[in-house]
């Protein structure tokens, strides 16, 4: 079963995003068995049991806002491991059914950390839950760098099927997949440039944690796994410019996704009207199926304000810290806010 990962399809994206563009690649990991984070979920269980802190039939615990949840069921399971996740109220209906007819048992947190969000409600819950089940492993997708390393074999996949790429576009949460694909990727093309997307009100890049409209991209603490190092440049991308992308390339193109997918492909898409001739390849990382309440539902596009104008241009900032950020927004200084400076 674990053979069935990855492989696949790439295709070319040429669906006025929102303005005309030469097109770019897209890798449409909603398509693959157990989606993008099987990739990811096989990598760390896998190496965790050669090293011994995986035992036979332990169960493996994780916190999840649902992408890597899938991933876990179907390596778990593949490899004989109970899996428990831990996840939100916010968690769609459909996706719990989902976890919970692979067989998953779901710890559902019923209100966010005052200040770390849900995540840090999530990870509060995830530790009490491995102090009740003995023996059982904690994956940690936010810090292991078996996250990153599980994303190889998507790169060589890209690899073996363009001639070079140019930019990269990823987004970023656990900093897994953007980290592990420009990684194997520079190995081909050392000259190539990697593009973070951000949701606003993520603190990754350094701005203030907010509440989020948007899941499965950002987050509300500052993962080890994000490779600040190897980015060029980062977006902020709001939920208005997502759902207006997706429904864009819904109607234009057939491919789409959900919030992750609409806000890379809409960087993706400025990228290349911007470089024309550059190769600039995106990671879509879901389909459309989640979000069919939320992104392509008008009754929750209008509720939520998605239905104004979205910004078509990316505001440009100076620094992460100098302003906070509304709406899609870029900026060409990317530095990892967590350093410290100590005076002299």
């Amino acid at each position: 079963m674990l053979e069935l990962i990855g492989n696949t399809p790439l295709a070319r994206i040429t669906a006025p995003l929102p303005f005309a563009h030469g097109g770019f690649w897209a890798k449409l990991e909603g398509l693959g068995l157990g989606g993008m984070k099987a990739r990811a979920a096989a990598s760390m269980l896998l190496a965790a049991r050669a090293r011994g802190e995986l035992r036979p039939g332990a169960a493996v615990v994780e916190s999840t806002s649902g992408t890597l949840g899938i991933g876990l069921a179907f390596a778990g399971r593949t490899l004989g491991h109970p899996v428990v996740l831990v996840v939100d109220d916010e968690l769609e209906p459909g996706m719990r059914a989902l976890l919970r007819a692979h067989g998953t048992r779901l710890e559902v947190v019923d209100r966010p950390h005052p200040e770390g969000g849900w995540q840090q409600a999530r990870l509060d819950r995830l530790r009490a839950v491995l102090d009740s089940l003995p023996g059982a492993y904690w994956p940690d997708q936010y810090n292991n760098p078996d996250n990153a390393r599980g994303y190889a074999s998507l790169a060589r996949e890209i690899a073996e099927r363009l001639d070079r790429v140019d930019v990269l576009v990823c987004s970023v949460g656990t900093g897994g997949h953007s980290a592990g694909v420009s990684r194997a990727l520079r190995a081909y093309w050392p000259g190539l440039r990697l593009v973070g997307v951000d949701s606003v009100g993520s603190t990754i890049f350094g701005q203030p944690a907010r509440r989020r409209l948007m899941r499965g991209l950002g987050s509300s603490i500052h993962p080890r796994n994000v490779a600040y190092g190897a980015f060029d440049e980062v977006h902020w991308v709001g939920p208005a410019e997502a759902v207006d992308t997706c429904r864009r390339m819904a109607e234009g193109c057939f491919v789409t996704g959900g919030w992750s997918t609409g806000a890379v492909a809409r960087v993706a898409a400025w990228a290349a009207r911007r470089e024309p001739g550059a190769e600039v390849v995106a990671v879509f990382p879901d389909g459309p199926e989640r979000y069919l309440g939320s992104v392509f539902d008008d009754g929750y596009r209008r509720a939520h304000g998605l239905h104004l104008p979205p910004r078509t241009h990316p505001v440009e900032i100076a620094q992460a810290d100098s302003v906070e950020v509304s709406g899609w927004a870029r900026c060409r200084t990317v530095v990892d806010p967590r350093r410290v400076e100590v005076p002299a």
